[in-house]
């Protein structure tokens, strides 16, 4: 530093701190050789707070307003020097400025999906993204755990040093919630208010405090999301035989419009008519084939259609889902998703009844063998 900074910094008596960068939570005010006069004006501004630190200790916290540095306003440092009767000289010591305000919009994500098992898809990885606010509630605590000697910190610094915090809360709230995976949408509110007790009182110990913390999304991996796509399509499209009656029939009203007024046309269109029934000629053959070597094997006509699959569903924490074939229903009756207490129904029932109490529930929970007999009288 030349002679011109030292010598204006001898005479600059108010210490003051503006933030130009709006994520600045710490600010170190810098003074040649860290010499304040004594009886220079400290001014605090609303959402900062003042820290003295003097030989490493932490003297003095100012809140909002405007302070003459003086024995009488500096208690906690004057004790430590000993200043009984006051003096004009310098004192030596750092003043950070701690920005009290609340930071929001931070984003956060989990760094790799998280396993879980799922009660209708088995095994799968989710990938969660949340937004949270928080603010400095105790500057002294803040700049013991987390700044230390550092002259300026931000929001990314703060930030990536607490991630870890989430990111284990939160993958311990989601595999313990058993909440299924189609279902995880409807509860963002739940796991939201969860994970944000638990951060809370854990910022506390670093002088913060999370004002707000919200999960904004919660997705499987690509490659499921384009497998389930695929199912829900199959499940629009229905019978599957029709559809494809329905794309022939289709097919051949486009040929039969592309070919025009005209002779050539009509012959075209004609030719078109005609593939577009050996088309489904074909189609019907192919479909016919099964049946026709069923009929050859067994010498008689084909069985008849395999019954469709018993499916049910079920009030999963207070929320209908499924419906769920027999298979399922017995891995989560496994995992203890499914009781005996928890309401039921299928197609062909009035209300919903405790899968206790329908008979054919009984294979999920297995049988249970009726009482023992009493052992016959002494001399039978």
């Amino acid at each position: 530093m030349g002679l011109l900074n030292k010598l204006k910094n001898e005479f600059i008596d108010i210490i003051e701190w503006l933030d130009p960068t709006n994520d600045t939570i710490v600010h170190r005010f810098e003074r040649y050789q860290n010499e304040i006069k004594m009886g220079a004006k400290l001014t605090v501004r609303e959402s900062q707070v003042a820290v003295f630190i003097n030989e490493g200790q932490i003297a003095d916290v100012y809140s909002p307003g405007m302070y003459t540095l003086s024995t009488e306003n500096m208690p906690i440092l004057s004790t430590l020097k000993g200043w009984k009767y006051g003096f004009n000289s310098p004192f030596k010591a750092e003043v950070y400025f701690v920005n009290t305000k609340r930071f929001l919009d931070n984003k956060w994500g989990t760094p790799n999906p998280v396993m879980m098992r799922d009660a209708e898809f088995g095994p799968v990885r989710i990938r969660a993204f949340c937004i949270y606010e928080f603010r400095v509630d105790d500057a002294a605590t803040f700049i013991r755990e987390i700044v230390g000697t550092d002259g300026d910190s931000t929001t990314d610094e703060v930030t990536n040093k607490l991630r870890n915090i989430i990111v284990t809360r939160f993958t311990d709230a989601v595999a313990e919630s058993k909440i299924p995976v189609l279902d995880m949408a409807a509860n963002y509110n739940e796991f939201s208010e969860v994970v944000g007790k638990v951060i809370i009182d854990e910022y506390k110990e670093y002088g913060l405090n999370m004002t707000k913390f919200l999960v904004s999304n919660i997705s499987l991996p690509p490659n499921v999301e384009e497998s389930l796509d695929k199912r829900t399509s199959m499940g629009v499209i229905g019978d599957l035989n029709k559809y494809t009656q329905f794309q022939t029939a289709e097919a051949i009203g486009d040929m039969a419009k592309n070919s025009g007024g005209d002779g050539g046309g009509m012959a075209a269109g004609g030719m078109g008519m005609g593939m577009g029934m050996a088309m489904g000629g074909q189609m019907a053959n192919a479909m016919s084939q099964p049946q026709q070597q069923q009929q050859q094997q067994g010498g008689g006509a084909p069985p008849p259609p395999v019954p469709p699959a018993l499916t049910f569903f079920a009030v999963i924490n207070g929320q209908q889902s499924g419906p769920y074939d027999i298979n399922t229903l017995k891995q989560m009756a496994s995992q203890g998703t499914l009781t005996k207490e928890t309401l039921v129904w299928r197609d062909g029932m009035a209300n919903w009844s405790a899968a206790g109490q329908v008979p054919e529930m009984s294979q999920v929970f297995g049988a249970t063998p009726p009482p023992v007999p009493p052992p016959p009288p002494p001399g039978q």
